[in-house]
């Protein structure tokens, strides 16, 4: 029978790249950066690695969809290399796969690594899928925007959420995310922004305003992992360990039956469930001390809070208000800045969740460090709120 794999795999080394708009630099480039970082952390020689994953989804790096160009970046010679891509959960489905590879005995390092160049596309979003399904199932609701301005709507409608109230609790959000990333050097927006210039911008989707939405950047992050047991061998005597990662994907229910009213995500909450249960986690709103969720738009962190049992329903947006989820509050929410500030280049964003939370364990994270962190949580939502892919994790101390 399956017991999961918490502590069964340590992160031994993390690297992450400053994200923005790197016109100088090719994907090899931010590959190799994130990389050497993430080997001196980790102490080892790059021919120790056993098998690696790239992910990337969206600017067409990869040779034949494969993930060659991670092994010519990065010279590791004759080892398995696997390209992976699950929407926006891309960078979480790396690491995955290389915390499944170690925690099965196949090898004893292995690395995960996610890239992407969206600022060469020319697109001021995510660009378009535009061949056959895979544009019904990427933008099926025909933008992004769209789609999450429909979640806000079904939101406040399932609760009664007054829309200034709902709108100022949005601009919370933003708002939070550039006030954390004032203070990260490696974050693409650090401006603060006033609530005022928040809720004054120009509207993209009901309720939707610019300040509301992330941006569109370049960067990559990468983890190596190995057991518990050489990590402590390496010095690493209290080595981050994968409590959990769990991921769950649509089966079209959402669309094709009529009991979900549009006003949550059915798969983040199936996924944060069955995360919590591998961690040994039986009350989350007590045992995490910071989360990295996926901000695309103000919204889905807010609702989000809700999906992941930390907020009761309909409480969110006042919770918000309040400040639970500021750096100084009770559970600090994208303490670095979130996919609001960093952008968010697809297959990068997991592991930059990760490099977060990896950092905040070890006590590396500078001005934005917490006193106690005990557990951190990160999660990915890739396609729509109506047609997604769910991504959890949870990290910890080994002790």
């Amino acid at each position: 029978m399956a017991t999961g794999i918490k502590d069964r795999v340590a992160i031994v080394g993390m690297g992450c790249t400053a994200f923005g708009e790197h016109w100088d630099k090719g994907a090899d480039d931010l590959m190799v950066g994130a990389f050497e970082e993430a080997l001196v952390d980790a102490g080892i020689d790059r021919n120790q690695i056993g098998a690696a994953w790239m992910g990337n989804a969206l600017d067409d790096i990869n040779v034949g969809n494969s993930a060659l160009p991670l092994a010519h970046a990065l010279r590791l010679k004759s080892i398995p290399v696997s390209r992976v891509e699950n929407m926006c959960a891309t960078g979480t489905e790396a690491l995955r796969a290389a915390v499944y590879a170690v925690a099965a005995g196949a090898v004893d390092f292995a690395l995960a690594l996610g890239v992407e160049k969206l600022k060469d596309t020319g697109y001021g979003g995510l660009p378009l899928r535009t061949k056959g399904v895979a544009n019904d199932l990427w933008m099926p609701y025909g933008s992004a925007p769209g789609g999450f301005a429909q979640l806000a709507g079904a939101y406040a409608a399932r609760h009664g959420i007054d829309a200034q109230d709902l709108k100022r609790s949005m601009a919370h959000v933003s708002w939070k995310s550039h006030q954390n990333a004032a203070l990260n050097p490696r974050a693409h927006l650090r401006g603060k922004v006033t609530m005022e210039t928040i809720l004054g911008a120009p509207m993209i989707a009901d309720p939707l305003g610019l300040f509301d939405c992330c941006g569109v950047s370049d960067g990559a992050a990468c983890a190596i992992v190995t057991t518990p047991e050489i990590a402590q061998a390496l010095g690493k005597s209290n080595p981050v360990t994968v409590k959990a990662i769990q991921l769950s994907a649509s089966h079209g229910w959402e669309m094709q039956y009529g009991a979900w009213d549009g006003s949550y995500v059915a798969n983040t909450r199936e996924a944060s469930r069955r995360a919590y249960a591998e961690a040994g986690l039986s009350n989350p709103r007590a045992d995490l001390s910071l989360t990295e969720v996926h901000d695309c738009f103000s919204i889905t962190e807010l609702v989000t809070m809700e999906d992941l049992g930390l907020s009761d329903e309909g409480r969110a947006p006042f919770e918000i208000l309040d400040g639970r989820y500021d750096s100084d509050g009770a559970l600090p929410c994208q303490i670095d800045g979130g996919l609001k500030c960093f952008g968010h280049p697809v297959g990068a964003s997991g592991l930059r969740m990760a490099y977060e939370i990896y950092s905040q364990l070890l006590g590396r994270a500078g001005e934005r460090q917490r006193g106690t962190v005990n557990y951190g949580l990160t999660h990915n939502l890739g396609g729509a709120p109506f047609n997604s892919v769910a991504a959890v994790s949870v990290f910890g101390l080994l002790t």
